[in-house]
Parts: C-alpha cells; structure tokens; sequence
C-alpha cells in the first residue's frame, strides 16, 4: 500500500520551504553559516539555493544576512496589484524551461518593439536578448504581432513615418509584404519570421490581450538549425497556452 503523499516529501521542496519559513522566523536576517547549522544543510548545498532564492526577490541579501524578499509579498498580492511584468515573469520562465529555447514577453515602445522580460537557453548555441532592449517592429516576430495589433489608422501613420531597415537579406521591408504577414497574423493568432533580423534565428510569437487591448506579445527565438517543423508545432502549442493562463481564459 502506498504511503500518502505527505509521508514522502520532495526533499528539495522541504529544504527551500525550511529554508524560507527559518529567514522569516529571524527578523533580523540570519546568516548563511547560521541556516546551514540549524537546518543541518551543507554550506555548498545552501549557497546555490539562497543565490536563486535571492535572485528571484524570495529572500534579500544585505551583506552577510538574508532577510525576507519582495518576492514573498507577491505571492500574497491580489492579482489586481500585480505589475504586467510580475504576471508574465513566472510564464517565460516556465516556457523557457520547457523548450530550452530563450523566450521574452515584448511590449511596444514607439515604432519599436522592447523586451520586457526575456530568459536565456541554456543551450550553448542560442540567441539571448536583455531585458531593455529594442528593434524595430517590422523584422521581429513579436513585433509583426504588434502590428497586427493597431487600427487602420495608427497602422497608415506606421508605414507613414517609420524606417524600416533590411537588416537580413530575408528582412519584409516592403509594405505590401508587411500588410500581407499582418493579414496572415489575424487571422491564424501567430507571427513566424525566419531569420529577419539576426542571421540563423527564427522568432516565433502570439500576442497577449488582456481586457480587449493587446498589451504585448509573448515570443521564442530559435537558432535555424533546430527549429525544424516539430519544435514549429511544439512551440506553437506552448506558446497559445501561455497566451491563455495570461489572459484567464
């Protein structure tokens, strides 16, 4: 007969719930050395855990001690307070996670598209892009989906006033081109651009609209070589339940 869950608890799990559940116990913080001692973790096991408990606002670090993070604070925050960026950061991660491919949440800014939140492959052969920074709309995935988003009007003053550079041979610059990717985008909820704007990458992107106003666009970057028809599929099909646990459908 099968013990219950309960009896069998996931060692790491307890570890990290120890480790976070003896910080907030100590209001004035407690040092490495110290958790180590009174939870009977070693050193070299709890340094790893209290950087990524740190790295993730769970736990804050103010020179040798550890005291309770924003993060945890989060987790109690009504989901009405929560920032955009606080409600796509745990979405990426996890998409990333599952595909080992670098994957963002891409708002607009002007004529441009910007990464707002964004994690790295770990794969040695990846595209990674920094939190902050910026292209212009017409060469992304993410940003063909941005344009897919605006009325006809704001979509007229776009090809009206924005420089719209060849950065790749294959780079869509012409706007009979650009207006036919937007018609294809509405009407399948997707945007694929091989490689647009970097040489050997492949973007793939949906948007994400939240109360009737598309407020960015989730997106994956895949090196060429692997984005084969199966990771296509698989990527799509990530990307469409993310969309949904986005918007609360």
């Amino acid at each position: 007969m099968n013990a219950p869950a309960a009896a069998n608890p996931v060692k790491s799990a307890m570890r990290t719930l120890d480790v976070i559940e003896y910080v907030v116990a100590h209001r004035k913080g407690a040092v490495a050395q110290e958790i180590a001692a009174a939870l009977a973790i070693p050193v070299s096991s709890l340094s790893y855990l209290l950087a990524t408990l740190a790295e993730r606002g769970y736990l804050l670090r103010e020179g040798r001690r550890y005291l309770p993070g924003p993060g945890l604070e989060r987790l109690r925050a009504p989901q009405s307070s929560l920032t955009l960026e606080d409600r796509v950061t745990p979405l990426v991660r996890a998409l990333k996670s599952e595909l080992n491919e670098t994957s963002s949440f891409m708002i607009r800014r002007d004529w441009q598209v910007e990464a707002l939140v964004t994690e790295a492959s770990d794969q040695a052969l990846r595209y990674a892009v920094d939190p902050g920074t910026r292209r212009p709309l017409h060469a992304l995935a993410a940003g063909k989906v941005l344009l897919a988003a605006m009325a006809d009007d704001e979509l007229a003053a776009y090809f009206a006033q924005a420089p719209r550079e060849r950065l790749t041979p294959t780079t869509r610059v012409d706007e009979a081109d650009l207006r036919s990717d937007i018609e294809r985008i509405r009407r399948d909820g997707l945007s694929i651009a091989r490689e647009e704007a970097t040489p050997g990458i492949c973007g793939i992107a949906a948007p994400v609209v939240i109360g009737g106003v598309c407020v960015g666009a989730i997106s994956v970057a895949v090196p060429t070589v692997r984005f084969d028809a199966a990771l296509e599929a698989r990527t799509h099909a990530l990307l469409l339940r993310t969309v949904v646990a986005l918007q609360g459908e």
